[in-house]
């Protein structure tokens, strides 16, 4: 299992949000500086958000993201502010490894389709966030259905893998809650990657049991309540 430390990215800067609240975020430096420090630590990918982006800017932090991919050579999942095809088609033109499409693949779920077959079903992620069994969207505010339902259909439209976050746990630094996960597991052949809630080495290893494909570390991470090693030995 594959461990992904977050680098979440608000006006140029490494950002914590909790519940994806933008007014909650505290600063951590610059996201190389950040990037570079689990790497060192022993992390071998990146999970990154341009906040920006999901907040409305799509093409701000640009630069930022740029110079990670360039200067850290590792592979890189992205998400945020991705709308369209051309935003997407942009990142992976500059080295994301895989591209997260979240409320845009709900919007649009010929998106997932058409850049499957054009860029291969390992460069695309479908992003199910969801709170209480319901997909939410458009930062978290809107439902959209059946998160289960929505992660059939995106298999089925060809994509490669899924990041499933649990909103309901995100950011709180009080572990993961294992039963949608599991049930996510049971309705699809995909790889998932979970984020929301991993906390302690064991909920790593829970998630390692259970079948995921990678784990997202942020607050936990940053706050020092989890390590990159002691991650790293969990998902072993």
């Amino acid at each position: 299992m594959m461990v992904f430390p977050a680098v979440d990215i608000l006006n140029g800067q490494c950002v914590q949000l909790v519940q994806g609240k933008r007014e909650s975020a505290v600063a951590y430096g610059t996201p190389l500086e950040n990037a570079r420090r689990w790497l060192d630590a022993g992390a071998d990918a990146l999970h990154v958000i341009n906040l920006d982006g999901a907040f409305g800017s799509a093409q701000a932090n640009v630069r930022e993201i740029r110079e990670l991919i360039q200067e850290t050579g590792v592979f890189v999942e992205l998400g945020g502010g991705i709308r369209s095809r051309e935003d997407a088609r942009a990142w992976l033109e500059i080295g994301v490894g895989r591209v997260i499409l979240g409320t845009v693949a709900v919007r649009e779920p010929e998106i997932v389709r058409d850049l499957s077959l054009e860029f291969g079903p390992e460069q695309v992620m479908a992003g199910v966030d969801a709170r209480g069994g319901r997909v939410v969207i458009e930062g978290w505010e809107e439902e959209a259905g059946d998160y289960l339902s929505w992660a059939e259909k995106f298999e089925m439209l060809g994509a490669g893998s899924l990041l499933f976050t649990n909103v309901s746990v995100e950011g709180l630094c009080k572990g993961i809650d294992p039963e949608p996960v599991r049930h996510l597991l049971e309705r699809t052949d995909l790889p998932v990657v979970v984020a929301g809630g991993v906390t302690t080495p064991a909920d790593v290893r829970a998630l390692r049991d259970l079948g995921v494909s990678g784990a997202v570390l942020g607050s936990a991470l940053y706050s020092g309540k989890i390590t990159i090693i002691e991650a790293l030995e969990a998902a072993q």
